[in-house]
């Protein structure tokens, strides 16, 4: 080499190395000022302060910022940083050399922006847990680089792009929590080094994703809460022997369990609920001996329980829960340790609980409800669940006392017991439960008085005691329970007042039930300002007294039945300004007096079920109140709630601070023409009025045919004089008509004919005259319904009228062909009664009751 070139080779070097530096401080510059125009385009925050331009020489110490060797930004980790805004000011052109980007746990929106895939580098990628929106850029796939990528929990949307496919390298990849469609499977190959791959919670229909099988190393498999169907495939068994954990929870997925599954031998986690699987749980289930989960709820599994799942030594958590198994629970399950979860509800399991399960020390929750197991409960099972914090075996036919050792449950939370067939005392043991929330033990046989030891539930918010044999008083210490809001003691053999610091309660207590005791004196008068009360159900008692005022404090209220007592006041017309008041019943009392014409233009806007019949009122019928009745006009049932499985019937909703409760109901009887029924639950378009059995008098208003989705009227009993309004024939959900036992006049309108639903019809024990129509419904009824109107005339009487060739207009093609004759024509008449002697407790319509054809009528009012 010459002394020339070798000058020059010096020079070169010289050249190199004092020209890098300004490439590299180039470079930073251009990545400083990208991060600045990105934070100057975001909300406001103190976690990026330290970002400013004035700190160049310290980018590196930018918070969240990493450099390389070289200076330049090699990370970005603004993970749970309180930022928001979007990313799509970013530049990610500038950051040639990044290798990771977590923005994890923030609020950022907008969309990802297509630049992303300029980050050829990336190996790290993690926008999880935002909001981000619209659908994953396709250039996604230009991150050939990437091995960890996470857009969990944000709102993306549309397909997910077949580009993923160029992530050859990539080993986690969670897509989960989002609203991501399902693209063509068949353009993503399989990746060979994926270990982790999540689709939970998003929108994917069709089969099982083809690729997946042949991800030779997966050990997290989650495809639950989508859509998907049909058979879950045979390779996945065969193949993905890795697996650790599957979770098909929450598809559509369908046949038996694979013999195959055995092969998952290393699988810890295995969730298949929700779904529509079939056939027998295998007895090999029992080789994959390192299962510490096995959820299998909701599906059509039959046959037995195996006894093979004694095998399974590391399980935690067994869940058949809703399934159709019709054994005993097996012996061999005790040796199951280490459960700390075992729920076998709403099967068919029969027989009593083994003893073996005494084993099961660890137990946090046991749910056995919903079967027909029997036999006692040994008090062992109960000094070794000392860890339980949820015990339900309610819907069972346990009998016996319950043992004194429950009081060593000092964890638990939720204690139900309800409808079975224990009996003896309520041990007072059950005070020492301090972490209670919740106990029901209603529907047994326990008798003799409430514990005094309720006192010490401090904690508890329900207390469910009722359809027990329990006497005695309420104990006044049960107003100490400070968070309690929910309190049902009804169908016992309570006796004694009802305690007055319950009014004081009432800015807590969401629902008051003593229905059907003894209790007698006076009902709480102080029901404070704030009262939280939904649902006040006294009905069946010997209260006296006035109605207290203070229950308007109760904004929220929905229920109030205070029927068959000895109550005497004039009508509450304070209530009128209950805005939620779905149901008033004041039914079997000795209010009385007139109902005064409201001031107000909207009264009982939410109304439904209104009875205030067995009283003394007097006076004109309350016309204002009745054509007031919004909830009574234009009730639809939704469809789409009864499509998604939403129940058709009305039931009360408690939420308390730990949760909804859906409120049980007390069952209640009505009679129809003599014959007793019973009512468990209400429909939601149930509408009912009843003011029979009172000395109402004058005219049936003609604003009733306004009510047109009233479905129950009785106004027998009273004094109504004129005719039978024609609107009655306006209310085309009319089920039940009573106006027996009145003065009314003149003929039977035949726009009464027009009422399609008719069941019933009672206008016996009046003064009507001419011929009873004879189309429609009123082809159905019997004489009963006209008997003691000696003018009346016509089937299924005996008498025959006059001129009996006289016809009903009739209609062609919706339009009326003739007029009816005069003889026939109704007197257009504004004249102001369901059943004879209605009992009420909620109205709910149902045909056939014994020999009857006809509407049940009766309440499921808790």
């Amino acid at each position: 080499m010459t002394t020339s070139q070798r000058a020059f080779l010096c020079f070169l070097h010289v050249f190199l190395l004092t020209s890098f530096p300004f490439k590299t401080e180039s470079s930073v510059r251009i990545e400083a000022e990208a991060l600045l125009r990105w934070k100057n385009s975001l909300p406001p925050s103190p976690s990026l302060n330290s970002w400013s331009l004035s700190n160049l020489r310290d980018l590196c110490r930018w918070t969240g910022i990493r450099c390389n060797t070289v200076g330049s930004v090699s990370q970005i980790d603004l993970s749970d940083a309180s930022l928001s805004g979007t990313v799509e000011n970013l530049d990610f052109n500038s950051f040639q050399n990044l290798t990771s980007l977590n923005l994890n746990g923030n609020s950022f929106n907008g969309s990802i922006p297509s630049g992303i895939g300029s980050l050829s580098r990336l190996v790290f990628l993690d926008l999880s847990n935002n909001v981000l929106g619209g659908s994953i850029p396709p250039e996604i796939g230009n991150l050939t680089e990437i091995q960890y990528i996470s857009l969990y929990n944000n709102n993306l949307a549309g397909e997910i792009p077949y580009q993923i496919g160029n992530f050859r390298k990539v080993e986690y990849l969670d897509f989960g929590s989002n609203f991501l469609e399902t693209p063509d499977w068949s353009r993503i190959p399989s990746f060979p080094l994926l270990k982790h791959l999540s689709f939970y919670f998003n929108e994917l229909h069709l089969g099982f994703p083809g690729f997946i099988s042949g991800c030779l190393n997966l050990t997290f498999l989650d495809l639950s809460l989508n859509h998907l169907i049909g058979p879950v495939p045979e390779s996945l068994f065969n193949n993905l022997v890795k697996l650790e954990y599957l979770n098909l929870t929450e598809n559509s997925f369908k046949g038996p369990l694979s013999a195959n599954l055995m092969k998952l031998s290393k699988l810890k986690d295995l969730r298949l609920a929700n779904n529509s699987f079939t056939g027998h749980i295998l007895d090999s289930i029992s080789l994959i001996s390192d299962l510490r989960i096995l959820e299998l709820f909701n599906n059509s599994f039959h046959g037995n329980i195996p006894a093979s799942l004694g095998q399974l030594k590391s399980l935690e958590s067994l869940d058949l829960w809703i399934n159709s198994f019709n054994s005993t629970i097996p012996p061999e399950i005790g040796q199951c340790t280490n459960l700390s979860f075992l729920s076998l509800a709403q099967n068919s399991i029969t027989g009593s609980l083994p003893l073996s399960l005494s084993n099961l020390t660890h137990l946090y929750w046991l749910e056995l409800s919903d079967n027909s197991l029997s036999g006692e409960i040994s008090p062992h099972f109960l000094s070794n669940w000392t860890k339980l914090t949820m015990l339900q075996i309610q819907n069972n036919l346990f009998t016996g006392e319950l043992p004194s050792e429950i009081g060593l449950l000092t964890n638990l939370r939720y204690l139900y017991l309800y409808n079975n067939s224990f009996s003896g005392i309520i041990p007072p043991e059950i005070g020492s439960l301090r972490n209670l929330l919740f106990i029901d033990l209603s529907t047994n046989h326990f008798s003799g008085e409430i514990p005094l030891t309720i006192e010490n539930l401090t904690n508890l918010t329900g207390l469910q005691l009722h359809s027990n044999k329990l006497s005695g008083t309420i104990p006044p210490s049960i107003c100490n329970l400070s968070f309690l809001e929910y309190l049902h003691l009804s169908n016992n053999t309570l006796e004694g007042s009802i305690p007055e610091c319950l009014g004081n309660l009432s800015n807590v207590l969401k629902l008051l039930h003593l229905k059907a005791n003894h209790l007698q004196g006076h009902i709480p008068s102080e029901f404070t300002k704030g009262c939280a009360l939904q649902s006040l159900n006294l009905n069946g008692n010997q209260l006296e007294g006035t109605l207290p005022q203070s229950l308007v404090h109760c904004h929220q209220l929905e229920v109030l039945d205070l029927g068959n007592n000895k109550i005497q006041d004039s009508f509450p017309s304070w209530a009128e300004t209950l805005l939620h008041l779905r149901v008033l019943v004041l039914k079997s009392n000795k209010f009385g007096g007139t109902i005064a014409p409201s001031k107000a233009n909207l009264t009982f806007p939410t109304l439904r079920i209104f009875d205030i019949s067995c009283n003394e009122f007097t006076g004109l019928l309350p016309t204002q109140y009745l054509k007031n009745l919004k909830g009574m006009i234009n009730v639809m049932e939704n469809a789409s709630e009864t499509r998604n499985g939403t129940s058709r019937y009305w039931e009360l909703t408690i939420v308390t601070r730990k949760g909804t409760w859906l409120t049980s109901g007390d069952p209640t009887t009505i009679i129809l023409k003599g014959l007793e029924c019973q009512l468990k639950r209400i429909l939601k378009t149930l509408t009912t009025i009843d003011l029979s059995n009172n000395f109402f008098r004058g005219n049936i208003p003609i604003s009733m045919g306004d009510l047109n989705s009233l479905r129950f009227l009785n106004f027998s009993h009273n004094r109504l004089t004129g005719g039978i309004p024609p609107s009655l024939g306006d209310i085309p959900e009319l089920e039940s008509l009573d106006l027996s036992s009145n003065l009314l006049r003149g003929k039977i309108p035949w726009q009464l004919t027009r009422l399609t639903f008719l069941a019933v019809l009672n206008l016996s024990m009046n003064h009507l005259v001419g011929p009873i129509p004879q189309t429609g419904q009123f082809l159905t009824f019997d004489k009963s319904s006209y008997i003691r109107n000696p003018e009346l005339c016509g089937h299924p009487i005996l008498e025959k009228c006059e001129d009996d060739k006289k016809q009903l207009p009739q209609e062609v093609d919706g339009c009326e062909k003739q007029q009816p004759a005069p003889s026939i024509l109704p007197e257009e008449v504004d004249g102001y009664g369901i059943l004879d002697g209605m009992k009420w407790q909620v109205v709910l319509m149902g045909y056939g009751c014994g020999a009857v054809v006809g509407i049940i009528l009766g309440l499921f009012l808790f």
